[in-house]
């Protein structure tokens, strides 16, 4: 998705008095993350909304909700019926693959709560931040 849109969407959805906000790599604004606290259209459910940009692209965006146990079950049966079951399960994640593309199911918490993140990555636009990342510095050579 291109940042242009997902910064319209996101705004959209934030809440009262909330702004999306942006900061850049510290070597280049080719590469940024954003976020913003936003309300569900569908139900008002309060969220946290983030997304990792490259080259104007979106390569990552998560959704993040924290909430009792049941929280993490009602998520994970929405996805399945929505997506089918997970491609790829892992303890306390599941995943759904579409060629570059992935749907990811985070859940970690304690007893009685959980923090869930729901979070669509794109292989593709993720790769291009190999050409941003700093060489290594060179250690000193000692004679």
């Amino acid at each position: 998705m291109p940042y242009r849109d997902f910064a319209t969407k996101a705004r959209a959805m934030a809440r009262p008095k909330e702004i999306l906000g942006c900061q850049t790599m510290k070597n280049t604004a080719q590469v940024m993350d954003c976020g913003v606290r936003v309300r569900d259209p569908s139900d008002s459910a309060a969220f946290y909304l983030s997304a990792n940009v490259i080259e104007g692209r979106t390569s990552v965006i998560s959704f993040i909700d924290s909430g009792k146990v049941s929280l993490v079950k009602q998520r994970q049966n929405a996805m399945r019926k929505q997506l089918g079951n997970p491609t790829r399960r892992e303890r306390s994640m599941w995943e759904w693959t579409n060629g570059q593309r992935f749907i990811r199911l985070n859940w970690r918490g304690g007893q009685d709560w959980r923090v869930v993140s729901i979070t669509l990555n794109d292989r593709d636009v993720m790769n291009r931040i190999a050409s941003y990342v700093p060489p290594p510095k060179s250690k000193p050579h000692k004679p």
